[in-house]
């Protein structure tokens, strides 16, 4: 029989995803199949399976640290917000239209509950646990009578609920009282502990507060875990942007600076980590009223709404700065609505994404991207093409990433492609992606996760040394193996701060 155990949080940003990686990471460490399981996920953070299905960046996280190849019944329904209360409704991996929130929570999210608990019969059929992440908050009296996320799931497994307060934010004992007070007293009842996540300094002086937590609730105080600056493993939304900037201030003296241009509906920001690793590298988040800086490369990230985020830069003052970094000779590089918006014109005739007909690009690149019904979701392999960046020649061959996009590009010039897709979704193709100006300063394409390649960001890197006279340096960095090296720094930290034996209790009686 599958064994479950749920988190649940106080608030949206607790911790819920970190925590579910790290029992994920635990149970696997101890030799159990373990699958993690999030019903309903709101993030622009998303991945592409093999198979093609788009799902929460979250998930992949928690799926990689049980050992298993991410799948989309790990996170059947995602939410992709595109502005004015609205949402894109992503069902079992598929697109299924934009809806309002009034449409969604009103009307479709008990709908989708069917499709949720398909996911989870198959779950159960393969796996001895399931680690069960919910969103926000269980207590939210507005959206509970709908909601399929949090004590809907519990009570439709009997699971064993963990709720969770982070206390560097403040007020996490009332966060914890509060909650339970809000809860009916059936989901009280399954609420079978509670965590202090993200607690800076000496335990021994909260002792009274945690004694205070039990007396009060009832509710044993299984852990109280420590903050973990730059955890090494990806976030899921745009809400940890802040701790990003804070981590960049830490190789302010760093050789080489990366600028990311932060949109307001900016997505996929994850393409970047990789990035950050590297000791050489300061890379950094821009916002309207910042400064690019004496960046050597500036990054136009995804969107989730590429028109309105193109509108934004040039209402906002920082389509005048790019210009300006361009004209400096500092190289540009868009991926997927990053690319888009490098080129002469967005057209979008079929609103796909917003009520914009048509949007003028940034002009860098020579080439139109118009948005059509149907969504490309693909993991692909490919091959970098001998050419030219900033003077130097760059060859490299096995490369990997995933496409997530709705535009299909036109180049109104003869254009230099960087890539040929050798692969997709498993079958051999040969296909041209991508496009770097005559000048060999502005670069984009379509692959999300290209800088996860070693060889190829390390490659890349170097160009950028040697234009400040700085010698190449070898590939140190292996991001796959720093990824699971911070699982198992997590899943030490929180097995040590934690009542295992109490939780392995926990289990056992339900």
């Amino acid at each position: 029989m599958t064994k479950h155990i749920m988190l649940q949080g106080t608030s949206s940003h607790v911790g819920k995803s970190i925590l579910t990686t790290a029992l994920c990471r635990i149970f696997y460490q101890e030799g159990m199949s373990v699958v993690p399981f999030k019903a309903q996920n709101m993030a622009l953070n998303s991945y592409v399976t093999k198979d093609g299905d788009e799902m929460g960046r979250a998930q992949v996280a928690q799926a990689e640290a049980a050992g298993l190849e991410p799948f989309v019944e790990m996170n059947p329904v995602l939410l992709k917000p595109t502005g004015n209360a609205c949402s894109q409704v992503i069902l079992m991996g598929k697109a299924v239209g934009n809806m309002s929130a009034r449409e969604y929570h009103k009307g479709y999210s008990l709908k989708a509950f069917d499709t949720v608990k398909e996911a989870i019969r198959r779950l159960e059929e393969r796996f001895d646990m399931m680690v069960i992440e919910g969103a926000g908050s269980p207590a939210e009296v507005n959206l509970k009578a709908n909601d399929i996320v949090n004590m809907r799931i519990a009570k439709y497994l009997n699971a064993p609920v963990l709720l969770i307060a982070d206390i560097d934010r403040g007020g996490a004992l009332a966060s914890l009282v509060g909650t339970l007070e809000l809860l009916e007293p059936d989901e009280r009842a399954l609420v079978k502990g509670l965590i202090i996540n993200k607690f800076r300094g000496d335990v021994t002086i909260l002792q009274p507060a945690l004694d205070f937590l039990e007396e009060k609730t009832g509710k044993p105080v299984l852990g109280v875990i420590p903050y973990l600056p730059d955890l090494g493993i990806e976030d899921e939304d745009s809400v940890s942007l802040d701790d990003k900037k804070t981590q960049a201030k830490d190789k302010v003296n760093a050789p080489i600076k990366i600028a990311v241009i932060q949109t307001p509906k900016i997505s996929n920001f994850t393409d970047f980590d990789a990035l950050s690793k590297e000791d050489d590298i300061n890379l950094y988040y821009v916002k309207e009223g910042q400064e690019i800086g004496d960046a050597d490369l500036i990054l136009l990230p995804g969107s989730k709404n590429t028109t309105e985020d193109m509108l934004y830069l040039r209402d906002s003052g920082m389509e005048k700065a790019l210009n300006e970094a361009h004209e400096k000779n500092i190289p540009i590089i868009g991926i997927c609505g990053g690319y888009q918006m490098l080129g002469e014109k967005i057209s979008d005739p079929l609103h796909t994404e917003s009520d914009n007909d048509s949007v003028k690009g940034l002009g860098f690149l020579p080439m139109e991207t118009t948005f059509v019904e149907k969504k490309l979701t693909s993991q692909v392999e490919a091959k970098c093409l001998s050419w030219e960046f900033l003077g130097e020649k760059l060859s490299i061959d096995d490369l990997f990433g995933y496409e997530i996009h709705m535009g299909t590009t036109k180049f109104t010039k003869e254009a230099n492609h960087p890539f040929m897709i050798t692969k997709r979704a498993d079958k051999d193709v040969q296909v041209a992606e991508g496009m770097i100006n005559q000048e060999q300063n502005v670069m984009g394409a379509y692959i999300h996760g290209i800088f996860d390649n070693d060889k190829y960001r390390r490659s890349l890197i170097n160009i950028l040394r040697k234009r400040k006279g700085l010698e190449a340096l070898p590939v140190s960095t292996n991001y796959a193996a720093a990824k699971q090296a911070a699982f198992n720094r997590l899943a030490d930290t929180v097995r040590q701060n934690m009542n295992m034996e109490k939780l392995r209790e926990i289990l056992q009686e339900a």
